[in-house]
């Protein structure tokens, strides 16, 4: 039987993208949403909305069992998690099936097997996909002796969560137990997981990732994208597909990325992430992310797909309905991530409520927003506004449609980053393409 009616279990943009393409396909939405989000665009849009609880996401998006109560209160058949929150929980999609509510998204056990970052190196490696040298520690001991074999500068890494809490960069021996104490403390804090590992430290390296689409049977790469315009380890500008790869070192990556993907016989979309070595020309497994990315956008502008329709379809038993060779790649797009936040002020976020808020549109320019005037950016959550996208015939192109959409947008009642992503579309080593993740913190350390 097809699917009928989506709770949305997410708030914000995704919320709002999520439901552009349900109405496309005729489905019913309901959206859960806490009691800051009850008069949001989200809200207005779908068929329904329900509070799922406070303001803050402890008390309401991450509440599994809440939420899947709100799902099958509402007579809804699958449940959409977007990116973020409960996306990449593998209770929720648990939660899920015993439910019967079906999780649009990959397994549990496919959810736990690349969650988890060591769990996912040993997947790697037993698929064939070369990973950073490293490995797992249990004791400052343990840390000295891999540590020794691997070199310094390396990086501690935390085996739970992301978003770059938990790492930290070691340059010296002498530094070693301090900064292993340091990743632990600040991993049990964010994740409940205080285990680490150690990675040996890739001094020039650039973000590359592939967008996968499986059925359980049979996964499809729908390209490349470059995420390597990043502050600590959050991306800011993301394109598609990335820049001055050869074509040998492009064509391998997406068979590494496959390769990973049929491994654990994925199912629904995802990312597999890796690290291009500038210095050495090599590439390593970073991790997977088992869900919908911020950057998907990019995907859908040089291919012409909807990745939401797509997951949708796998979602409802479906197989695939593309081949490899059915997936075409027209142009190169780019994504700047719109946050309320005031740079000068070490990217402070910003609430307060838009007076203004215009983008132009045209057929090559796309803002996905949950945002209106006089709509209000809440405290409680990402500060991130809208994703605005662009695409051209060719990167150049790109760069200059991005440039005079950003010009021409009007934002009022908040701070935000358009005048850094003018800056670094403006910056020669970014025009000519290929920057290493060391290109943002070296720019922003110039100064105004």
């Amino acid at each position: 039987m097809a699917i009928q009616r989506i709770f949305i279990a997410n708030r914000g943009e995704i919320a709002v993208r999520v439901i552009q393409s349900c109405r496309a396909l005729g489905i019913e939405t309901v959206l859960g949403v806490s009691e800051a989000d009850r008069g949001s665009l989200g809200a207005k849009l779908v068929t329904r909305s329900v509070c799922i609880g406070p303001a803050r996401p402890v008390e309401s998006y991450l509440e599994a069992d809440i939420v899947v109560e709100a799902a099958i209160q509402t007579g809804c058949d699958a449940l959409h998690p977007g990116y973020g929150f409960l996306s990449e929980n593998a209770g929720l999609a648990a939660l899920c099936e015993k439910h019967k509510v079906i999780f649009i998204g990959p397994t549990a056990d496919q959810i736990t097997a690349v969650g988890d970052k060591l769990r996912a190196r040993g997947h790697a490696q037993a698929a064939g996909v070369p990973v950073v040298p490293g490995g797992a520690i249990a004791s400052r001991e343990e840390a000295e002796v891999l540590a020794d074999g691997i070199g310094f500068p390396l990086l501690v890494k935390a085996v739970a969560g992301g978003g770059g809490r938990g790492m930290k960069r070691v340059a010296k021996a002498s530094e070693l137990a301090t900064m292993v104490d340091m990743a632990m403390a600040e991993a049990g804090s964010a994740f409940g997981d205080s285990r680490v590992y150690l990675e040996r430290l890739v001094a020039s390296g650039r973000h590359v990732e592939v967008q996968i689409l499986g059925d359980g049977q049979t996964v499809i790469h729908l390209g490349d994208r470059d995420c390597s315009v990043q502050r600590r380890y959050q991306k800011v500008i993301e394109e598609a597909p990335a820049p001055g790869l050869s074509d040998r070192l492009r064509s391998v990556i997406h068979a590494a990325a496959l390769k990973f993907a049929r491994h654990i016989g994925y199912r629904s979309l995802g990312t597999v992430e890796f690290l291009v070595d500038c210095e050495r020309t090599e590439f390593h497994f970073l991790e997977m992310n088992a869900r919908i990315q911020v950057e998907h956008p990019v995907t859908e502008a040089i291919t012409g797909l909807d990745l939401v329709a797509e997951q949708i379809h796998v979602a409802n038993g479906h197989p695939l309905r593309l081949t490899q060779g059915d997936v075409q790649f027209h142009g190169h797009a780019m994504e700047c991530r719109i946050n309320a936040e005031t740079v000068a002020k070490d990217f402070r976020p910003n609430a307060g409520t838009l007076r203004q808020f215009w983008f132009p549109s045209c057929l090559d320019i796309r803002l996905d927003t949950h945002m209106t005037p006089g709509a209000v950016v809440p405290p409680y959550y990402d500060s991130m506004i809208g994703k605005l996208i662009v695409r051209g015939a060719n990167r150049a192109e790109a760069i200059e449609r991005l440039r005079q959409a950003l010009r021409c947008a009007c934002i009022e009642g908040v701070d935000t980053n358009i005048a850094l992503h003018q800056r670094i579309l403006d910056e020669p080593d970014f025009i000519t393409g290929g920057v290493d993740t060391n290109f943002l913190t070296n720019l922003l350390a110039k100064g105004a």
